[in-house]
């Protein structure tokens, strides 16, 4: 399994927001140019960054994006998930009518732990543990 390049960068972006302080607003073009992401793309990912509230945006001279909520109440599955749509290991762990062989099937209790944990992990971290380190 891998994450979309999207979902990549806006995990980037938000690190870089998570580093600003309470109330400050980052220019966009700063935070592409800051975080290695193409700017087109990085506008793709602000939009759906906005609307699932994860990011404020606004116009202007003064305007720019921050987050929406405390680094402490984002997640890293918030962000994935927002870009990407809900995790699956496997169509079955999402929709095991999907499955043909979901009777008796000895992989699909793999695929569901498995999945399980690798959701609890992404659904603990947040922005404000990544960002720790750093701001120490």
């Amino acid at each position: 399994m891998q994450i979309t390049k999207q979902a990549d960068y806006a995990l980037r972006a938000m690190m870089f927001l998570a580093k600003l302080s309470p109330n400050e607003r980052a220019a966009t073009r700063q935070v592409a140019q800051e975080q290695a992401i193409p700017p087109s793309f990085l506008a793709k990912i602000i939009s759906q960054l906005s609307i699932a509230g994860l990011i404020h945006t606004s116009r202007g001279a003064h305007g720019g994006v921050s987050l929406a909520v405390s680094p402490e109440k984002i997640t890293v599955l918030d962000v994935v998930e927002a870009i990407d749509g809900p995790l699956a290991l496997n169509d079955c762990t999402l929709n095991p009518a999907s499955c043909l062989m979901i009777e008796g099937c000895p992989l699909h209790s793999i695929w569901c732990e498995a999945q399980g944990e690798l959701v609890s992990k992404l659904r603990n971290t947040t922005f404000a543990s990544i960002i720790a380190p750093s701001a120490a």
